[in-house]
């Protein structure tokens, strides 16, 4: 087993190359000083929350006890917001951010990313993600032998570079076959009110084709139509991700009372289901004048962006919080 490890350990590094500064940066997050922890909050127990610490919330079940039968448990219904999933947006294929900024050569080319001036002084760009699976609760042992935590490791889950619908929006229709009813002017105008929902608070389910203040969910894929800025379009690609997944099936939601004896798949994906705070460049830690540091889905960026966008950056990471409800307890 050692020897086959080793073998592991060397071909990866084999295919690994460290990013050339102008090509690919990034920095291996600490979960101390990187990590906004007060995201957690607020934790309700038995429908009622017991510490809020001023962070915005969505509702629970109401229900004191509950019970779940695989496995067979009684308890009392709980519910947080687990950080359990972290986001690379960059311009370079290949660029791993949040893994120090090296770069992979698995020799399958995937397009570069750019932002783009159009004839009409308006502005378009392309990126490439990488969603990576971060149950920092569980690998941190934050909450000891809970059986309310996703459990796992930091591990590379989805490049967009191999997803072939991924820079292409004809493909992506097979994803998503209702996109083309959204695209149009009133549809889009519409997303102005879910623009004012997610920044006073959580965004609109009813409008899940809108992306907040960001722009549209649709396509699922890395062209962003509306380039306002580098923060807002990586904003925006971290949502569709999410979105793709959820459609995909690939990640299932763990909230309500659908949620308290496990996980469900949600191909309409929820959107007040979400928060998160950017990490690279730029740790979002520092506290606003409300005491929060993360932020629903879709919230205007001209706040939290503030001094994010460094000149000639093209790479950002961003850490998502999953809301949990769960039956916490003892099996009979």
């Amino acid at each position: 087993m050692r020897k086959i490890l080793s073998f592991l350990f060397i071909w990866l590094f084999a295919q690994v190359s460290v990013a050339d500064g102008g090509v690919c940066q990034g920095k291996f997050f600490n979960p101390i000083t990187d990590i906004c922890w007060s995201c957690i909050f607020p934790i309700s127990l038995g429908g009622k929350g017991i510490n809020a610490m001023g962070q915005e919330d969505t509702d629970n079940p109401k229900r004191a006890l509950c019970a779940c039968s695989n496995p067979p448990m009684v308890g009392i219904s709980m519910g947080f917001w687990e950080p359990v999933r972290l986001v690379d947006v960059t311009r370079a294929p290949y660029c791993l951010v949040s893994l120090g900024g090296i770069k992979l050569d698995p020799g399958i080319k995937a397009p570069e990313g750019e932002v783009r001036q159009q004839a009409d002084l308006t502005k378009q760009s392309f990126w490439q993600a990488h969603w990576y699976t971060n149950p920092l609760m569980f690998w941190l042992k934050v909450l000891l032998d809970d059986q309310c935590l996703e459990e796992g490791s930091l591990d590379v889950a989805y490049l967009t570079e191999v997803d072939p619908l991924w820079n292409d929006d004809e493909l992506t229709l097979l994803l998503h076959p209702e996109g083309f009813l959204f695209g149009g002017p009133l549809a889009q105008a519409v997303c102005a009110a879910d623009c004012v929902a997610s920044t006073a608070g959580f965004g609109m389910n009813t409008l899940f084709w809108c992306a907040g203040c960001n722009g549209s969910i649709y396509p699922m894929n890395g062209r962003v139509q509306a380039h306002v800025s580098n923060i807002q379009a990586s904003a925006l690609v971290v949502q569709r991700m999410a979105a793709k997944l959820h459609r995909e099936l690939l990640i299932w939601s763990a909230s309500g009372d659908d949620g308290m004896c496990g996980y469900y798949p949600q191909p309409i994906m929820d959107k007040t289901n979400y928060k998160f705070h950017m990490v690279y460049p730029v740790a979002q830690t520092k506290k606003d004048n409300q005491g929060r540091c993360c932020q629903p889905l879709g919230r205007s960026t001209l706040g939290y962006g503030a001094g994010k966008q460094i000149p000639y950056l093209e790479h950002y990471s961003y850490q998502l919080f999953r809301k949990r409800n769960c039956c916490q307890g003892t099996g009979g």
